[in-house]
């Protein structure tokens, strides 16, 4: 055997995959990609093959690959203090300027930042600091969280509960019974019949209204929602959606969760996505842009009126009891600050706004109006289309199909990673934020010929029927 057939012989041996088929991989059904390099928004395989990297990871690398700032920043943190834990006090030079400058992009209103590793963990700690604000005012009973249906925020125990995708809660016995679910206001799949965005705005907000009413105002803490709906089919509000549902939980005195993991740090143009939808939150949860997955880290933005709770809290009932081994990681946050300086530098959330523009006005010329694509959407760096079998009837091919895993496939065979989305057929695109309109052009093209190939295979399996 060569080395190459030992390492992806060890690796179905002994590596167990995230979001992978167990059985397939291991047996060597699945066939594996060892990556072994990148540059810009290119990654390079085991077999010296190049493919543009249209997701960025998963959302993740915003500055694209291969910035030897970050390395460097990494390598002089480590040299100096590879780690040291944030307990009673401790602190690092690195964290301090780091969360300062966390709160330099976040809204107005912001206070303090509390660090973890992924946004998984990040939205654990927005739950209990949800469930502790509600204890220390006293208030026992107000402590579900109303997630949406489609919304995407981890794959922990609470964190999974609040995903609101039926293929992240089989066979784990989740949901966990405080956690509701309302509708995901994407108008395309879910308005009525006749409905048009204003009247589904208002459609949204009379359900979110019935479910606070069902379980009761006084039970419900908070409210959890991703400005731009990422894994769940990338999926922009309708206009007005965000103010219309801020004057529901205002009013119910509901806690608001900003997840930001997707959309923050320049995804959609602006520095937050909070900024891009004038979204004034209580809790901010931020991870993969933050570093650019250069490193893992992840936040939680805690809102004055939040920790004003908290600090009160502290002076009658000591400290509070949570706490990550890594918290405010020095390493991680070299990272992240040197990921921050190349975002400033460069200016590159205008180049998301700009070319991320570009590319939805290139899909759209494309696709809007191909036979197999029902709807091309989009917001800054992140744009999908989805599949019907009849567009004007809105109905969805049979699942067995699996049209957008087989465009993915198409595309993948090009040298173009597109996701196949986990929920309906639809491929989804999030860039790094580098990226140029060279780049969106051939992105396009590439998405055409795969799209235009499983068109065909679609049309001769009809025909030959």
């Amino acid at each position: 055997m060569t080395q190459l057939d030992n390492l992806f012989s060890a690796d179905r041996a002994h590596f167990m995959h995230p979001s992978t088929h167990a059985h397939d991989h291991a047996s060597g059904a699945l066939p594996g990609r060892i990556v072994t390099g990148a540059k810009g928004i290119r990654i390079e395989d085991h077999e010296g093959r190049t493919f543009i990297d249209a997701f960025a990871g998963l959302y993740c690398v915003n500055i694209g690959y291969g910035r030897t700032e970050v390395a460097d920043a990494i390598y002089e943190q480590a040299k100096k203090l590879a780690y040291y834990h944030t307990y009673v006090g401790h602190s690092t030079d690195t964290i301090i300027e780091l969360s300062s400058r966390i709160i330099d992009w976040a809204p107005e209103g912001m206070k303090k930042v509390y660090y973890g590793l992924s946004g998984s963990d990040a939205n654990e700690t927005q739950v209990k600091l949800v469930w502790y604000y509600n204890n220390v005012l006293g208030r026992k009973n107000k402590k579900k969280i109303i997630s949406r249906e489609r919304g995407y925020h981890g794959s922990g125990l609470v964190t999974g509960s609040l995903t609101g995708l039926p293929s992240f809660h089989q066979y784990f016995d989740l949901p966990v019974e405080r956690v509701k679910h309302t509708i995901c206001p994407h108008w395309y799949r879910n308005a009525p019949t006749g409905m048009n965005e204003a009247q589904f705005v208002a459609y949204c907000v009379d359900e979110l209204e019935k479910l606070i009413a069902r379980e009761g105002a006084d039970t419900i803490a908070a409210f959890i929602g991703e400005p731009v709906m990422g894994t769940g089919g990338i999926l922009p509000p309708p206009a007005g959606y965000w103010p219309a549902i801020q004057q529901v939980l205002k009013k119910h005195d509901i806690l608001l969760i900003c997840d930001e993991v997707v959309c923050g740090f320049g995804r959609l143009g602006s520095k937050m996505g909070a900024q891009h939808y004038g979204i004034e939150p209580d809790l901010i949860t931020i991870a993969k842009g933050l570093t650019s997955a250069y490193a893992p880290l992840s936040g939680v933005i805690v809102s004055e009126r939040v920790w004003d709770v908290i600090d009160k809290a502290s002076q009658e009932f000591g400290a509070m009891g949570h706490g990550w081994t890594y918290s405010g990681h020095p390493i991680c946050a070299a990272a992240a600050l040197a990921n921050l300086d190349i975002l400033e530098r460069e200016k590159i959330p205008q180049n998301a706004a700009d070319t991320g523009a570009y590319l939805l006005a290139q899909l759209h010329a494309a696709f809007d109006e191909h036979p197999l694509v029902g709807e091309v959407r989009g917001a800054g760096m992140l744009a999908a289309l989805e599949f019907m079998a009849n567009k004007d009837e809105r109905r969805p091919f049979d699942a067995a199909l699996k049209v957008g895993p087989r465009v993915s496939a198409a595309a993948l065979q090009r040298g173009l990673i597109a996701r196949a989305m986990p929920h309906g057929d639809i491929l989804g695109f999030a860039p790094p934020l580098v990226a140029t309109r060279a780049d969106v052009d051939q992105i396009v093209r590439l998405t055409i010929e795969a799209v235009n190939e499983v068109a065909a295979q679609l049309e001769g399996a009809t025909t030959s029927a």
